[in-house]
């Protein structure tokens, strides 16, 4: 099933129905949207651009990214998103890897790419000329068959641990991250709206998918990105909005809505995902905002498809489980196995913390031109996605941390998620990152950097009774740093490599 099936499909039965938004200014309805990648597929034709050829995107959210998305993709073309916050110099590592012929970018991105990519690489700015004319030419072009293993969306990891890895996600892949998001985390109806907040060249973007589908809105902020105080300002004007959100983002929206008083009018679902949601936040949103939150849990190799939480049980404080669940990823999705194994891949008993796997239609096809690696990670069907967990009796499923960032002190496991939760239930901690520091005689000792409020004179005495209180004493941190932010990726992910590297640096000296 080819994507741009459904954009199709939506114009032919809704062609009046609003399509493409910038803040609140309506850009597109559905039959406008159709007719621009239409023409954007036959300007790319016209560039030697077909199917299995690959079309990247270095840009920042606007509505023309979406047309340009589905003109790609109705011409059988695969798309090569790359997060425009990344290094000119990434991305052209992206295009050349992927062999990417055509690329839609920024205007000042377009212009340095153009020193660095091989010049057969045809570079069009979304906000030019030349791409106003590719839009606006006639086609009557139906969007071109695609079959279930076929590439569509060629995704790069973070490369946090060595060149990033191009993540194959296919036309299966899609069509079911697209339905098991129907039956697992929310409905969409022709008078919703997405909100790109979040990057579109990451999981924000692929949440299009549904919302074209059933004929809703497409809305970018004015800022073209996350702004919290602009989405609580327009959320009420748009009405049934939802979004994705990394955690990080629904913290700041909350500080937001706490100083403006304002509950989240307008917000009809906040999914969140992409690092720990922690208790203390997870409970003030749900206080302050009510039952607008539903946590997935995914990646790039298994996109927003592995296990859902719910918005009732996000919400729930009556089930004599409840706060076991809400620090849970939820359970399986629909289309998914999930199973938590141990290192030679048996199973592990309930409560037991080993990797978790995953296997079922949302599983990526494999890396780009990456066989060794994708040999490492696929084995027997099975993905092993590098997370460490615990799954109950009742199949909800605990992350624990990265198996990289497990802490181990003294020959025990030390997890820096748990660490982390019981410093955060202190008033007077905003943000932390604990990380281990080697150390020649335990292995590792446990490093906290904690970012604090400002009124509340956190220091390093309260912050170790503290934990004495929440946790087993040898889990607790040797050291404290305190830091006025965390370093974080451009996805809002803390970037934890850089913290060990730091500390683990400044021993050797």
């Amino acid at each position: 099933m080819n994507p741009a099936e459904w954009l199709y499909r939506s114009a032919a039965r809704m062609p009046d129905a609003p399509a493409l938004h910038t803040g609140t200014t309506c850009t597109a309805n559905y039959g406008e949207f159709a007719k621009r990648a239409g023409s954007i597929a036959l300007a790319l034709s016209k560039e030697d651009v077909g199917k299995g050829d690959r079309v990247a995107f270095y840009c920042a959210n606007r509505t023309e990214y979406l047309e340009a998305l589905y003109g790609a993709w109705w011409i059988g073309a695969s798309v090569v998103p790359i997060n425009a916050k990344l290094h000119v110099k990434e991305a052209a590592w992206m295009i050349e890897n992927s062999g990417a012929s055509f690329v839609f970018a920024d205007e000042e991105s377009g212009r340095q790419l153009a020193r660095l990519v091989d010049q057969n690489v045809r570079i069009v700015s979304l906000s030019g000329e030349e791409f106003g004319a590719m839009r606006c030419s006639q086609s009557d072009k139906i969007p071109v068959a695609l079959q279930k293993d076929d590439l569509a969306w060629l995704f790069y990891t973070s490369g946090t641990t060595g060149k990033p890895k191009g993540v194959m996600i296919t036309c299966g892949n899609i069509l079911s991250m697209t339905l098991t998001y129907f039956s697992d985390v929310d409905e969409v109806k022709t008078q919703d709206a997405i909100l790109y907040a979040a990057p579109m060249s990451h999981g924000a973007g692929l949440y299009n998918f549904m919302h074209v589908l059933k004929g809703a809105r497409h809305v970018v902020p004015e800022g073209g990105g996350f702004d919290a105080e602009e989405i609580l300002k327009i959320a009420p004007l748009i009405g049934s909005v939802s979004m994705f959100a990394a955690p990080t983002m629904v913290r700041r929206l909350i500080d937001e809505a706490k100083a403006k008083n304002l509950s989240g009018k307008g917000l009809r679902t906040i999914v969140y995902a992409g690092g720990p949601m922690y208790e203390a936040d997870i409970l003030e949103a749900v206080n302050l905002m009510g039952p607008r939150f539903i946590q997935i849990y995914g990646q790039g190799e298994c996109p927003m498809g592995i296990t859902a939480l719910p918005r009732e049980e996000v919400s729930d404080r009556g089930h004599p489980r409840w706060r076991e669940r809400l620090n849970s990823v939820g359970t399986a999705q629909s289309a998914v196995l999930v199973a938590i194994v141990d290192e030679a891949g048996n199973n592990l008993s309930p409560g037991d913390v080993g990797e978790i796997v995953v296997k079922g239609p949302t599983v990526m096809k494999g890396y780009w031109n990456n066989p060794d690696a994708t040999s490492k990670t696929l084995r027997q069907g099975w993905l092993w996605t590098g997370d460490l967990g615990r799954m109950d009796d009742a199949g909800y499923v605990t992350l624990q941390d990265r198996s990289k960032d497990v802490i181990i002190s003294g020959g025990s496991n030390i997890y820096p998620r748990e660490v982390e939760e019981a410093l955060l239930s202190h008033v007077g901690v905003r943000e932390v990152a604990v990380v281990g520091r080697v150390d020649p005689e335990w292995g590792e000792t446990v490093v906290a950097f904690v970012v604090c409020n400002d009124d509340h004179g956190v220091t390093t005495q309260l912050l170790d009774s503290h934990c004495l209180d929440q946790i087993a004493r040898f889990k607790r941190p040797k050291e404290y740093r305190f830091v006025s932010e965390l370093p974080k990726n451009n996805y809002g992910k803390v970037l934890k490599t850089k913290l060990r590297d730091r500390v683990n640096e400044e021993e050797q000296t």
